[in-house]
């Protein structure tokens, strides 16, 4: 289990843009489970929707990719790991987004990612997010690990 003190460590994010609260299982090169507690409390929803508020879709995608990052990074070699500090996951595309249900204030989203390739810093994820094991997301991510 990595917590969010830890994914601080590996992650440049901050609030409000830290989209993972946890990782609940990590195989490295391989796959990622984490998850983000939705709660009414988020800024998106002071303007979407008021009275109705839902999760955005694109923080959905963003938060799978903060996920895909903390596998990429805990994937690296021993050596490549110390220097993580100096090291950040760019998105290069997203590809096949669908969303299949809206996200709302109480739910826990929980990110699914599975490495589909992976060769030098580039890597190809297969992400989805569920809320209550249904289904609200999935698209492929392309990323890679440049230096800040």
């Amino acid at each position: 289990m990595i917590d969010v003190v830890e994914i601080q460590k590996i992650l440049p994010h901050r609030y409000p843009f830290l989209l993972i609260d946890r990782v609940v299982e990590l195989e490295p090169n391989k796959c990622i489970k984490g998850y983000k507690n939705i709660t009414i409390a988020e800024q998106v929803f002071q303007g979407h929707f008021p009275g109705h508020p839902i999760y955005p879709g694109v923080m959905i995608i963003e938060g799978m990719a903060q996920a895909g990052g903390i596998l990429a990074f805990k994937s690296l070699g021993e050596e490549e790991q110390v220097d993580t500090q100096n090291k950040v996951v760019y998105f290069m595309s997203i590809d096949g987004a669908k969303f299949r249900s809206p996200v709302r204030p109480g739910d826990r989203l929980e990110y699914r990612l599975e490495v589909l390739k992976h060769k030098g810093n580039i890597w190809v994820l297969a992400g989805q997010a569920y809320v209550d094991d249904k289904l609200v997301a999935e698209a492929e991510l392309k990323a890679m690990i440049v230096d800040k």
